[in-house]
């Protein structure tokens, strides 16, 4: 469909407009307007904002007449506070149902009571349907919910089409018994299995005649969910008009995204906790604009808001009984925040709120070591009063408490895997910890690799780790100890992460760890018993530090340039080594060592390459994309297999390519294995240029072309490089 001219007061005015049938002349009112949240997480006074929406719903049915406005959620309603949890997130659902919305979509935390809650939701309990194009049942590779819904207003028709983050996908929901994934969300192929569902969804709604598209989404514009932010989405998508947007807490009130034809395509979101209601207006003459209205401003005189506010009260008045019961005291703010910044810090560092949870797992479990994700200590406990509610909100989910036996090494992985965007962003696997002291250094980039449904596929070989100095507490003596990769320890924490694999966390699972408590109490029960039989009722001075106990430190500092401890003057690759490290080009694969025998991935040696060539890749997600972008773009490789290990020939010919294919004509007839070199294109032109410029010598009469390169190859042949473009 093809977009209208504007004029030019409406460009400066920065809306836009769409070619689709105008409404009737003589139809009084002026358009139709869809009224959007997202990321609610049970408001932030209890429910009460949902009496605003209702007051603001009924305004704009004033104006515009009701049967031009529609009241839509983009996902995370029904999670996130008391309310949410001790009903499952009925008790929203039911607000909902009295407020009138229209349509919702699932976002990741619809299905934190598990999927046969969301579905009973779906099913039983909302009174309006909830669509998702992507959320997928394996069995029949169909969609589990409608994908769009069409709604006609007088002669014009919007399609809103609904979009759930991939990032929702996680073993502790979506997996059988058997532990394979049952349901899916078109993750993978670099985004593509999103960008592909997502068209042929709007493609069958403009087909079914559909005027307007909007896209109902729950992706975000966070760094760390690439390449399924709904900005990617737009990029490689046509179709769309709007996407409202949720998932990132982003307030953004109206901006414009190219799509794939490089067509504007309006983009918004709210927020989260309420903080507004967002407005989108389609006007008469097709023109697309959208805003975001203060809840704060909405008229609490009206009928609707007060017909709400009492249907909320009423129930209010089933929890507050049970939240408000006193379970203890706490002398000091329990915070999920930087305190410096009022910033939440408890995805990205330590708290004291992280050390309290953690304590009172290992604890009350006699374990040696206590972990808690950061994205499972939701709120804080202000100085005071500790009530059951506090306790609930800070562990609304009801996870089981579990202990198993499991190795140093496992830890370490999950450790690293919590800190892969320390320093850049939040991350929900983030570990805060009891019985443990480790370091995160910033300057490292993550080598984690992550497979298709973002959870933790292992460590490249090789690489540095951003974590390191990872010591364990000996309780009798309160010493700590360096941890031991090869021996077990005990660690407590919830069925979650240590059965379920969640949080991305597949190190663990029930086939990799050993339990020895299974499912002892629920995980708030237990900070209650922490509180009351440990603490004696109190939480004290112990807590008084904000940044907690000083079990986390995170540095910023560049890897050593000499010294690794299986680096010596006497190695014949000692020069190399010291020269890609001072230049910033390979680094340590960390505890002082640079690992010379390890293997090089295709990925990493093209980030080398794009270091040598003056690109940033620092902050790539994965680490490896900016190099291997950058490296298809100059025509230096395909980008395929980024994982794999890379050869000798493989290495020496993105070398030669990036220097522009010079041809050479050296003489290979004294090498025994010249024959070996693959005949694919470039391959034997390379390692002629290679051997001409002293970059390739071989060793005993051989080139080994086709052996995989060692990290010690690799950097030989990264300094001969540099010397022979320098040269």
């Amino acid at each position: 469909m093809k977009k209208k001219l504007l004029p030019l007061l409406l460009a400066l005015a920065m809306v836009f407009s769409l070619a689709a049938p105008a409404f009737a002349a003589d139809d009084s009112a002026d358009g139709i307007v869809v009224l959007f949240t997202n990321d609610v997480h049970c408001t932030a006074d209890d429910g009460v904002s949902y009496a605003a929406i209702a007051g603001y719903k009924a305004e704009m049915e004033a104006v515009y007449g009701a049967d031009n406005v529609t009241l839509v959620d983009n996902g995370d309603a029904i999670q996130g506070g008391l309310l949410g949890a001790l009903s499952d997130g009925s008790w929203i659902v039911d607000i909902m149902n009295e407020v009138g919305y229209d349509l919702a979509i699932p976002g990741n935390h619809e299905f934190d009571f598990g999927v046969e809650t969301f579905l009973d939701i779906v099913n039983n309990q909302a009174e309006y349907p909830y669509l998702s194009c992507n959320f997928m049942d394996l069995a029949t590779n169909e969609p589990v919910l409608d994908s769009y819904q069409i709604v006609t207003y007088r002669d014009v028709s919007v399609a809103y089409v609904g979009i759930t983050t991939p990032a929702t996908l996680s073993p502790a929901h979506f997996q059988d018994e058997n532990g394979n994934y049952i349901y899916s969300f078109c993750e993978g192929s670099q985004g593509q299995n999103l960008y592909v569902q997502v068209q042929d969804t709007v493609d069958a709604a403009r087909a079914e005649g559909a005027d307007y598209v909007v896209a109902l989404a729950h992706l975000g514009v966070d760094p760390s969910t690439s390449p399924y932010m709904s900005t990617e989405v737009i990029a490689n998508t046509t179709g769309i008009d709007v996407v409202l947007d949720g998932h990132s807490h982003t307030v953004v009130s109206s901006q414009t995204v190219e799509n794939a034809e490089g067509e504007d395509v309006l983009l918004a979101q709210t927020g989260t906790k309420s903080e507004s209601i967002g407005k989108l207006v389609i006007a008469s003459d097709g023109t697309l604009t959208t805003e975001l209205v203060p809840l704060a401003d909405v008229d609490t005189a009206t009928q609707s808001y007060t017909s709400a506010m009492e249907f909320i009260q009423g129930i209010q008045e089933q929890y507050l009984g049970m939240a408000a019961e006193v379970v203890g005291t706490s002398e000091v703010d329990l915070t999920v925040n930087d305190p410096d910044t009022g910033e939440r810090a408890v995805r990205s560092a330590e708290t004291n709120l992280g050390d309290f949870c953690a304590d009172a797992y290992r604890i009350m479990l006699g374990a040696d070591i206590g972990l808690v994700n950061g994205g499972g200590v939701r709120v804080d406990i202000p100085a005071g009063d500790v009530t059951y509610g506090d306790i609930i909100g800070v562990h609304p989910y009801g996870n089981m408490m579990c202990v198993a036996e499991v190795t140093g090494q496992q830890i370490i992985d999950a450790l690293e895997m919590g800190a892969m965007y320390v320093g850049e962003g939040e991350n929900g696997s983030f570990l805060q910890v009891s019985g443990l002291k480790y370091t995160i250094n910033t300057a490292i980039q993550t080598s984690v690799e992550l497979d298709e449904a973002g959870s933790f596929a292992g460590v490249t070989a090789g690489c540095a780790y951003r974590v390191s100095d990872v010591q364990v507490l000996d309780s009798e003596t309160g010493e700590y100890a360096p941890m031991d990769p090869q021996a077990t320890y005990t660690v407590a924490s919830h069925n979650y992460m240590l059965k379920d694999a969640g949080s991305g966390m597949t190190m663990f699972g029930k086939d990799k760890v050993t339990l020895l408590q299974d499912e002892v109490m629920v995980d708030s029960e237990i900070l209650i018993r922490y509180l009351q039989e440990e603490l004696n009722g109190v939480v004290g001075s112990e807590y008084a530090d904000p940044h907690g106990q000083g079990r986390i430190t995170i540095i910023n500092e560049a890897p050593e340039t000499v010294g690794y401890s299986d680096v010596s003057e006497t190695n014949w690759f000692y020069e190399a080594v010291s020269y890609v490290t001072e230049q910033g080009i390979m680094q340590g694969v960390g505890n002082n060592r640079f690992n010379p025998q390890g293997t090089t991935t295709r990925g990493a040696l093209m980030t080398m390459l794009a270091r040598f060539d003056g690109v940033d890749t620092t902050g790539s997600s994965p680490w490896y994309q900016a190099g291997m972008d950058w490296a298809m773009e100059e025509g230096i490789s395909d980008g395929s297999n980024p994982g794999g290990n890379v050869t000798r020939v493989q290495a020496v010919t993105m070398m030669w390519r990036l220097v522009g294919e010079p041809e050479a004509d050296a003489d290979l007839s004294g090498y025994t294995d010249a024959g070996q070199i693959p005949g694919w294109s470039g391959a034997r032109e390379a390692i002629e240029w290679a051997v001409s410029t002293g970059i390739m010598e071989g060793s005993a009469s051989a080139l080994n072309p086709n052996n995989t390169a060692t990290r010690a190859e690799i950097a030989q042949l990264m300094m001969r490089f540099a010397e022979s473009i320098k040269g």
